[in-house]
């Protein structure tokens, strides 16, 4: 894993820990932003670690929005240090089982939830794949990268604008480059 990778999910993961050892009503914010800041590491490195705990921690804001009484935070906190101990020692292995338990853990809140969770992990997982397209890579790579078909990915950035958030250079702009390039 790359270094600078490394410390940055164990920066994001240790940022977790801190958010659900206190209980408060800012958690969900504060673990989407995080979710939104690895997914630049995921674009760079296009890393499977950074994109994994991107997933997590935004499946892990839409629970705590939506079931915060049915959770029990301190059984999230001792998996998530032992994914974090596993990536402090390089143990990509232990991390992908860290990380497994985690995503079940949330699926068994009830059983009712398990089929609503597989749904919120799939949207964190196309949402995520938004943002790296969003940060320059083809729909091709982003749904390798994240784990879902093109198809899902190409369905949602239909219905986003990406132009929105974006400055883009004007048409004239544009025609007076091309111009220059040919003269």
């Amino acid at each position: 894993m790359n270094e600078l990778v490394r410390k940055d999910a164990l920066s994001t993961l240790d940022s977790v820990i801190g958010i659900l050892r206190v209980k408060e009503e800012k958690d969900t914010q504060e673990l989407k932003e995080l979710s939104n800041h690895t997914i630049h590491n995921a674009s760079v490195f296009q890393d499977d670690c950074s994109v994994s705990i991107a997933v997590l921690v935004y499946a892990l804001s839409k629970t705590i929005e939506r079931h915060h009484d049915e959770l029990n935070y301190a059984k999230f906190i001792k998996i998530l240090e032992k994914a974090r101990k596993s990536v402090a020692n390089n143990e990509d292995h232990n991390f992908n089982l860290s990380i497994k338990e985690l995503f079940s853990n949330i699926s068994r809140i009830d059983n009712s939830l398990k089929v609503y969770m597989q749904k919120v992990i799939t949207e964190a997982q196309v949402k995520k794949g938004c943002k790296l397209c969003e940060h320059g890579l083809s729909t091709a790579k982003a749904s390798e990268l994240i784990g879902v078909s093109q198809w899902e990915l190409m369905k949602y950035l239909g219905n986003t604008s990406l132009n929105e958030h974006s400055t883009g250079i004007d048409v004239k702009t544009r025609i007076k480059f091309a111009r220059g390039l040919f003269s």
